[in-house]
Protein backbone atom coordinates (compact mmCIF):
# COMPACT_ATOMS: atom_id res chain seq x y z
CA UNK A 1 0.00 0.00 0.00
CA UNK A 2 2.63 2.99 0.95
CA UNK A 3 6.60 2.40 0.82
CA UNK A 4 9.00 4.33 1.98
CA UNK A 5 12.32 3.56 0.81
CA UNK A 6 15.36 5.23 1.62
CA UNK A 7 13.90 8.80 2.61
CA UNK A 8 15.75 11.36 3.62
CA UNK A 9 14.60 14.88 4.69
CA UNK A 10 16.78 18.04 5.69
CA UNK A 11 16.13 21.67 6.06
CA UNK A 12 18.60 24.49 5.37
CA UNK A 13 19.43 26.43 8.60
CA UNK A 14 21.60 29.37 9.24
CA UNK A 15 24.28 26.18 10.44
CA UNK A 16 24.12 24.81 7.20
CA UNK A 17 21.78 21.88 5.59
CA UNK A 18 20.54 19.60 8.65
CA UNK A 19 19.14 16.08 8.10
CA UNK A 20 16.33 15.75 10.50
CA UNK A 21 15.20 11.86 8.86
CA UNK A 22 18.52 9.42 7.98
CA UNK A 23 17.72 6.94 5.23
CA UNK A 24 14.24 5.71 6.67
CA UNK A 25 12.70 2.94 5.00
CA UNK A 26 9.36 0.51 6.02
CA UNK A 27 6.18 -0.49 4.39
CA UNK A 28 2.42 -0.50 5.33
CA UNK A 29 0.29 -3.42 4.19
CA UNK A 30 -3.42 -2.53 3.15
CA UNK A 31 -5.62 -2.86 6.27
CA UNK A 32 -2.83 -2.79 8.87
CA UNK A 33 -1.46 -0.30 11.54
CA UNK A 34 2.20 0.48 11.45
CA UNK A 35 3.41 2.14 15.05
CA UNK A 36 6.03 4.77 14.59
CA UNK A 37 7.51 5.42 18.21
CA UNK A 38 10.81 7.63 19.53
CA UNK A 39 11.11 10.73 21.57
CA UNK A 40 10.54 14.39 20.52
CA UNK A 41 13.07 15.36 17.94
CA UNK A 42 13.29 11.87 16.75
CA UNK A 43 11.80 12.63 13.51
CA UNK A 44 8.40 10.60 13.19
CA UNK A 45 6.12 13.46 12.84
CA UNK A 46 8.47 15.08 10.43
CA UNK A 47 8.21 11.69 8.17
CA UNK A 48 4.25 12.16 8.44
CA UNK A 49 4.55 15.10 7.62
CA UNK A 50 6.67 14.01 4.31
CA UNK A 51 4.10 11.72 3.10
CA UNK A 52 1.03 14.79 2.73
CA UNK A 53 3.65 16.89 1.64
CA UNK A 54 2.97 19.29 3.84
CA UNK A 55 6.76 20.41 4.72
CA UNK A 56 7.83 23.63 3.55
CA UNK A 57 11.36 24.43 2.45
CA UNK A 58 12.05 20.49 3.33
CA UNK A 59 14.94 18.89 0.79
CA UNK A 60 13.89 15.25 0.11
CA UNK A 61 15.79 12.13 -1.28
CA UNK A 62 14.99 8.87 -1.76
CA UNK A 63 11.21 7.60 -2.33
CA UNK A 64 7.11 8.05 -1.04
CA UNK A 65 5.66 5.01 -3.41
CA UNK A 66 1.52 4.64 -2.97
CA UNK A 67 0.81 1.45 -4.60
CA UNK A 68 -2.45 0.69 -6.44
CA UNK A 69 -4.01 -1.88 -8.47
CA UNK A 70 -2.95 0.11 -11.67
CA UNK A 71 -0.33 2.22 -11.05
CA UNK A 72 2.50 2.94 -8.57
CA UNK A 73 3.24 6.88 -7.60
CA UNK A 74 6.00 8.62 -5.97
CA UNK A 75 5.09 10.84 -3.37
CA UNK A 76 7.80 13.22 -3.87
CA UNK A 77 7.61 13.68 -7.91
CA UNK A 78 3.71 14.36 -7.50
CA UNK A 79 3.00 18.49 -8.72
CA UNK A 80 0.36 20.08 -6.52
CA UNK A 81 -2.68 19.66 -8.28
CA UNK A 82 -2.07 16.05 -7.95
CA UNK A 83 -1.32 16.13 -4.31
CA UNK A 84 -4.45 17.68 -3.45
CA UNK A 85 -6.04 15.29 -5.72
CA UNK A 86 -4.28 12.61 -2.90
CA UNK A 87 -4.80 14.75 0.46
CA UNK A 88 -7.89 13.55 1.80
CA UNK A 89 -9.10 11.13 -1.07
CA UNK A 90 -6.34 8.84 -0.73
CA UNK A 91 -4.28 9.88 2.65
CA UNK A 92 -5.60 11.72 5.26
CA UNK A 93 -4.02 12.94 8.56
CA UNK A 94 -5.46 13.32 12.13
CA UNK A 95 -3.46 16.17 14.59
CA UNK A 96 -2.34 15.88 17.92
CA UNK A 97 -4.12 19.13 19.24
CA UNK A 98 -7.95 19.07 17.50
CA UNK A 99 -8.44 23.21 18.59
CA UNK A 100 -5.23 24.14 16.45
CA UNK A 101 -6.00 22.06 13.45
CA UNK A 102 -10.09 22.96 13.50
CA UNK A 103 -11.41 26.57 12.14
CA UNK A 104 -12.42 28.78 15.88
CA UNK A 105 -14.57 30.42 13.44
CA UNK A 106 -16.53 27.51 11.28
CA UNK A 107 -18.91 25.26 13.01
CA UNK A 108 -17.77 21.75 13.57
CA UNK A 109 -20.35 20.17 10.99
CA UNK A 110 -19.92 22.90 8.04
CA UNK A 111 -16.08 22.21 8.17
CA UNK A 112 -16.59 18.61 7.24
CA UNK A 113 -19.45 19.46 4.66
CA UNK A 114 -16.80 21.97 3.15
CA UNK A 115 -14.11 18.84 2.53
CA UNK A 116 -17.29 16.75 1.44
CA UNK A 117 -18.09 19.80 -1.59
CA UNK A 118 -14.57 19.93 -2.40
CA UNK A 119 -13.57 17.05 -2.91
CA UNK A 120 -16.58 14.73 -4.11
CA UNK A 121 -18.47 17.51 -5.81
CA UNK A 122 -21.59 16.68 -3.36
CA UNK A 123 -24.43 19.39 -3.31
CA UNK A 124 -24.89 21.30 0.47
CA UNK A 125 -27.79 18.91 1.03
CA UNK A 126 -26.33 15.65 -0.03
CA UNK A 127 -23.07 17.15 1.89
CA UNK A 128 -24.93 18.10 5.35
CA UNK A 129 -26.89 14.40 5.44
CA UNK A 130 -23.06 13.01 5.11
CA UNK A 131 -21.85 14.98 7.48
CA UNK A 132 -24.49 13.91 10.53
CA UNK A 133 -23.58 9.87 9.50
CA UNK A 134 -20.27 10.97 9.81
CA UNK A 135 -20.75 12.72 13.27
CA UNK A 136 -22.76 9.36 14.23
CA UNK A 137 -20.16 7.38 12.99
CA UNK A 138 -17.52 8.23 15.07
CA UNK A 139 -19.67 8.26 17.83
CA UNK A 140 -20.04 11.60 18.80
CA UNK A 141 -23.60 12.08 20.86
CA UNK A 142 -26.49 14.23 19.22
CA UNK A 143 -24.95 14.72 15.61
CA UNK A 144 -27.30 17.40 14.93
CA UNK A 145 -26.36 19.40 18.24
CA UNK A 146 -22.33 18.97 17.14
CA UNK A 147 -22.61 19.63 13.82
CA UNK A 148 -24.05 23.14 14.76
CA UNK A 149 -21.33 23.94 17.25
CA UNK A 150 -18.45 25.85 16.99
CA UNK A 151 -15.22 23.70 17.86
CA UNK A 152 -14.74 25.82 21.63
CA UNK A 153 -18.16 24.48 22.51
CA UNK A 154 -17.29 21.21 22.74
CA UNK A 155 -15.03 18.72 24.71
CA UNK A 156 -11.27 17.60 23.46
CA UNK A 157 -12.58 14.12 22.94
CA UNK A 158 -15.53 15.28 20.76
CA UNK A 159 -12.99 17.76 18.66
CA UNK A 160 -10.93 14.80 17.80
CA UNK A 161 -13.87 12.43 16.91
CA UNK A 162 -14.91 15.46 15.03
CA UNK A 163 -11.45 15.49 13.01
CA UNK A 164 -11.70 11.96 12.66
CA UNK A 165 -15.22 12.13 11.03
CA UNK A 166 -12.96 14.92 8.53
CA UNK A 167 -10.17 12.71 7.88
CA UNK A 168 -12.72 9.56 7.05
CA UNK A 169 -15.48 11.45 5.20
CA UNK A 170 -13.24 10.77 1.55
CA UNK A 171 -12.82 7.10 2.39
CA UNK A 172 -8.92 7.01 2.38
CA UNK A 173 -7.05 4.34 2.18
CA UNK A 174 -4.48 5.19 5.01
CA UNK A 175 -5.12 7.23 7.61
CA UNK A 176 -1.95 9.06 9.58
CA UNK A 177 -2.28 9.37 13.03
CA UNK A 178 -0.06 11.93 14.44
CA UNK A 179 -0.25 11.51 18.30
CA UNK A 180 -4.26 11.95 18.19
CA UNK A 181 -4.51 11.08 21.82
CA UNK A 182 -1.88 12.85 23.06
CA UNK A 183 -3.91 15.35 24.16
CA UNK A 184 -6.40 13.50 26.10
CA UNK A 185 -6.57 11.84 29.37
CA UNK A 186 -6.85 8.42 29.70
CA UNK A 187 -10.23 7.26 29.31
CA UNK A 188 -10.68 9.28 26.72
CA UNK A 189 -7.35 8.01 24.62
CA UNK A 190 -8.82 4.30 25.03
CA UNK A 191 -12.19 5.33 23.24
CA UNK A 192 -10.14 6.79 20.55
CA UNK A 193 -7.80 3.91 19.83
CA UNK A 194 -11.46 1.44 19.96
CA UNK A 195 -13.36 3.97 17.03
CA UNK A 196 -9.65 3.69 14.76
CA UNK A 197 -9.62 0.09 15.51
CA UNK A 198 -13.17 -0.34 14.42
CA UNK A 199 -12.71 2.11 11.50
CA UNK A 200 -10.25 -0.04 10.38
CA UNK A 201 -11.99 -2.90 10.19
CA UNK A 202 -15.12 -1.79 8.84
CA UNK A 203 -13.35 0.39 5.82
CA UNK A 204 -9.94 -1.49 5.53
CA UNK A 205 -8.13 2.03 6.31
CA UNK A 206 -4.34 1.51 6.65
CA UNK A 207 -2.66 3.75 9.29
CA UNK A 208 0.60 5.13 10.33
CA UNK A 209 0.44 5.23 13.88
CA UNK A 210 2.56 8.27 15.39
CA UNK A 211 3.37 7.87 19.32
CA UNK A 212 5.91 8.80 21.77
CA UNK A 213 4.06 6.11 23.89
CA UNK A 214 4.44 2.20 23.47
CA UNK A 215 0.93 1.53 25.77
CA UNK A 216 -0.85 3.07 23.23
CA UNK A 217 1.19 1.72 20.26
CA UNK A 218 0.58 -1.84 22.25
CA UNK A 219 -3.11 -1.58 21.96
CA UNK A 220 -3.70 -0.82 18.39
CA UNK A 221 -0.10 -1.72 16.34
CA UNK A 222 0.72 -4.50 14.40
CA UNK A 223 4.22 -3.86 13.58
CA UNK A 224 6.46 -1.08 14.95
CA UNK A 225 9.42 1.47 13.98
CA UNK A 226 11.55 2.65 16.42
CA UNK A 227 13.13 6.06 15.48
CA UNK A 228 15.95 7.58 17.45
CA UNK A 229 17.23 11.02 16.45
CA UNK A 230 16.32 10.59 12.82
CA UNK A 231 17.27 7.12 11.91
CA UNK A 232 15.14 3.60 12.48
CA UNK A 233 16.79 1.96 15.00
CA UNK A 234 14.51 -0.83 15.28
CA UNK A 235 11.47 -2.36 13.33
CA UNK A 236 9.39 -5.44 13.51
CA UNK A 237 6.29 -7.08 15.11
CA UNK A 238 4.80 -5.40 18.34
CA UNK A 239 4.81 -8.21 20.46
CA UNK A 240 8.78 -9.58 19.22
CA UNK A 241 9.64 -5.73 20.35
CA UNK A 242 8.03 -5.66 23.17
CA UNK A 243 9.37 -8.75 24.51
CA UNK A 244 12.90 -9.69 22.50
CA UNK A 245 14.51 -5.34 21.88
CA UNK A 246 17.72 -5.72 20.19
CA UNK A 247 18.52 -1.58 20.46
CA UNK A 248 19.35 -0.17 23.71
CA UNK A 249 17.58 2.84 22.73
CA UNK A 250 14.15 0.82 22.51
CA UNK A 251 15.13 -1.52 25.67
CA UNK A 252 15.22 2.23 27.53
CA UNK A 253 11.79 3.52 26.24
CA UNK A 254 10.11 0.12 27.52
CA UNK A 255 12.25 0.04 30.82
CA UNK A 256 10.54 3.25 31.37
CA UNK A 257 7.26 2.39 31.26
CA UNK A 258 5.23 2.01 34.47
CA UNK A 259 4.42 -1.12 35.68
CA UNK A 260 0.61 -1.55 35.80
CA UNK A 261 1.02 -3.70 39.24
CA UNK A 262 3.08 -1.59 41.41
CA UNK A 263 1.77 1.32 43.07
CA UNK A 264 3.80 5.20 42.42
CA UNK A 265 5.00 6.49 45.72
Amino acid sequence: MLEIKNLSISFQTEHGNTKVVDNLSFSLQKGKTIGVVGESGSGKSVTALSVMRLLKNASYSGKILFHTEQQTHNMLNLNNKQMQDFRGNRIAMIFQEPMTSLNPSMKCGHQIRESLRLHLGLNQSQARKRTLELLEEVRLPNPEKIYKSYPHEISGGQKQRVMIAMAICCNPDILIADEPTTALDVTIQQSILDLLLDLQKKHSISIIFITHDLGVVSKIAHSLVVMYKGEKVEEGDVQQIFNHPTHPYTQGLLACRVPFDKRIK
